[in-house]
């Protein structure tokens, strides 16, 4: 049976792939972005574009082009990196990565809440990066700190949520050769899309809330 999937950031990289492979495989992909790239128009899913998750006319455009719609699966995949290393430190990406790599995930889910139900799923895309213990190279203030904050307010919505019958996937696709680090990395976007489908697919209730590898491995925090 197919499903319906929303997938933030969905433009290119990880999200254009994740786009791919749900539409493949027979799911209902709503595409959501700022503006669709020439990839992704010709994909033939629904796009939702002249969304800024980070304001609330972007929130509610979200909404309103998806009243009809119930979810099955949110990937929230909208992220940014910015470098920041000490000495160097700018106020400025910092609060912009934490606005859209850790507020605005949580913003959207609260959103889009309504139009899910028991046995729905929400799967954010997050960094083993913000693992405070796997940290062993220092630097990258801004997105580490967001994306920690990503995964602490993952792992409280995976304990409110579980009431309601959704699980929640808390996911690091691996070093991904996307335009964020210059096409550098060690797996495709392709490749980190299947891995984090079947990631997806494998969340249940009983493991809800676990910060997962995308190639199946467990992440300290």
């Amino acid at each position: 049976m197919s499903k319906s999937v929303v997938i933030t950031g969905a433009n290119r990289g990880i999200g254009l792939s994740l786009a791919k492979q749900y539409q493949a495989r027979g799911d209902k992909v709503h595409a959501i972005c700022r503006s669709p790239s020439e990839e992704l128009s010709k994909l033939g899913v629904d796009i939702v574009d002249q969304v800024d998750v980070n304001a609330s006319e972007g929130i509610e455009h979200l909404l309103s082009a998806l009243k009809d719609v119930d979810i099955d699966i949110l990937i929230n995949n909208a992220g940014i990196l910015r470098v920041e290393s000490l000495g160097s430190l700018d106020r400025d990406t910092i609060r912009d990565q934490f606005s859209t790599n850790a507020l605005a995930p949580l913003v959207v889910t609260e959103a889009l809440l309504p139009r899910m139900k028991q046995g729905s799923k929400v799967a954010m895309i997050t960094s083993r990066m913000g693992s405070v213990e796997d940290n062993s190279g220092g630097g990258y203030y801004g997105y580490r700190m967001s994306k920690a904050a990503l995964n602490a307010a993952s792992k409280s919505l995976a304990i409110d949520l579980k009431p309601r019958g959704i699980a929640v996937a808390i996911l690091h696709p691996g070093f991904v050769a996307t335009d964020m680090v210059n096409g550098h990395g060690d797996i495709s976007p392709d490749e980190a899309a299947q891995r984090l489908v079947k990631r997806i697919d494998e969340c249940t209730l009983q493991n809800t809330g676990t910060f997962w590898h995308s190639n199946g491995d467990l992440l300290p925090w």
